[in-house]
């Protein structure tokens, strides 16, 4: 009754754009920053966008990109959904006409009861009311995901939006992420780039994906629906 959604995010190859598919996710993610390992131009976007079947949707990652850009990858991208991730206000949001996620960028220390930085995402999501779905990923140096995880015990109890979970996640934790963070929103989806790459060496291979990553953090996402399911765990209206 309430299938938490996937999004694969990072993708620059076509065997990644497939393994996302045929594991099930919804959502598949192109990073449009050129400063990011992960990033593709606007051309290798719209060409890996081309193998995706109906109803799993391109959505392209934006950092403080020109208008102009943006409504031209539109142009060429029709059915992306976009995401903003960096100092975007909500006017330059809505400027592309076109829905959007916007990423809101939480401490990694954040602890208000010892006197550390307090981020208001009550406040931020009726800022940014006009975006589909506001995505929580952990504040690291630089912009566009760094694969850090935040404390998720510490998010309000209770928001009224659609809400994403990022940041570090893998198959390993995203199962006690949704567990934690699911009752507190409308809805909940999640977000997982570097928790699904080909490891080697002890070296991450940013942009390249493994299949077996991808099917089991969808396997864990899966999980924490069934626990949810079976506990009866009250869940907010959509």
């Amino acid at each position: 009754m309430y299938r938490t959604r996937i999004k694969i995010c990072g993708l620059t190859r076509e065997e990644d754009v497939d393994a996302a598919v045929a594991a099930g996710a919804d959502a598949v993610g192109f990073v449009m920053y050129a400063p990011s390992p992960r990033s593709v131009s606007l051309e290798r976007a719209a060409e890996l966008a081309r193998r995706l079947p109906p109803f799993v949707t391109p959505v392209l990652l934006f950092v403080n990109a020109d208008a102009p850009e943006i409504i031209a990858a539109c142009a060429r991208i029709p059915t992306a959904l976009l995401q903003f991730h960096g100092d975007e206000t909500p006017e330059d949001c809505l400027r592309a006409g076109r829905p959007f996620l916007r990423a809101a960028r939480i401490p990694l220390d954040e602890n208000p009861a010892d006197g550390g930085p307090a981020f208001d995402l009550v406040k931020y999501v009726q800022d940014f009311k006009a975006a589909q779905a506001i995505l929580l990923d952990a504040h690291v140096d630089g912009f566009g995901g760094g694969g850090k995880t935040f404390n998720w015990s510490l998010l309000p109890p209770s928001v009224n939006a659609h809400l994403v979970l990022s940041g570090g996640l893998t198959p390993a934790n995203v199962t006690d992420g949704i567990l934690q963070v699911r009752p507190r929103c409308k809805t909940l989806a999640v977000d997982v780039s570097s928790g699904v790459e080909i490891s080697s060496g002890g070296t991450t291979l940013k942009g390249i994906k493994s299949a077996d990553k991808i099917h089991q953090f969808v396997a864990a996402v899966r999980a924490a629906d069934d626990i949810l399911a079976k506990n009866h765990v009250h869940l907010p209206a959509t």
